[in-house]
């Protein structure tokens, strides 16, 4: 499927971005607020558009004539923190064809996307899956991850800084790095912004909420 990302947070859109393009599907635009989606959508006409919910303008249900006019083929999804039955029939009302929450795993959202596409209105939220499925150098790692370094990636992902982490964690800022530096090592990464694109890709964090995910 051809996609559109529409989210304020743009550590975020862009790992969801390299998720679905892992998936096989073409992202074709990413934006970081519903005026700057209206172009790309007019332009790019996707087949489906993830959009957050809050924006500083606004939430998308109040944008939403505006960016099916803009696309009126498109199938819109909306990616929140948040999901209540209010917010659900008003988007179901706006024309939004599902919902995902930002704290499922990337396959979970992947499940919403299929669903979406092949026609469904989608408002529950899928239940996460265990099984068989083989597990990624990532989440092979995670399982050596120390507390104080999960706790480090998680920060990460909430976009704190290594002299934010040092002052939460109460320790030096020498000893935030050194515990930086460790995760960086364990994932195999060079830089932090490459961990948390990393961590995200397989599930071991929400970055948008910074919650570990990988149990």
């Amino acid at each position: 499927m051809r996609m559109v990302i529409c989210d304020d947070h743009a550590v975020f859109a862009e790992s969801l971005s390299l998720v679905l393009a892992d998936a096989g599907h073409t992202i074709v635009g990413v934006a970081y607020s519903p005026a700057d989606v209206m172009p790309l959508l007019r332009i790019r006409q996707p087949d489906l558009c993830l959009i957050d919910l809050q924006f500083p303008t606004g939430t998308a249900l109040d944008w939403m004539p505006r960016l099916r006019a803009a696309s009126p083929h498109t199938r819109f999804v909306v990616l929140t923190g948040f999901l209540d039955q209010p917010v659900l029939d008003a988007g179901v009302e706006a024309g939004v064809r599902g919902f995902a929450h930002k704290g499922q795993q990337a396959r979970d959202i992947l499940t919403v996307l299929r669903r979406v596409a092949g026609g469904e209105v989608v408002t529950d939220q899928p239940a996460r899956r265990g099984g068989t499925r083989p597990r990624s150098r990532a989440q092979q790692v995670a399982r050596f991850l120390t507390p104080r370094e999960r706790e480090v990636l998680t920060r990460l992902a909430r976009g704190e800084s290594t002299q934010a982490l040092a002052k939460a964690m109460g320790v030096t800022r020498s000893t935030a790095r050194s515990h930086v530096q460790s995760v960086l090592s364990k994932l195999g990464v060079h830089s932090q912004r490459e961990a948390v694109i990393e961590a995200a890709r397989h599930g071991l964090v929400s970055v948008e909420t910074g919650e570990w995910l990988a149990g």
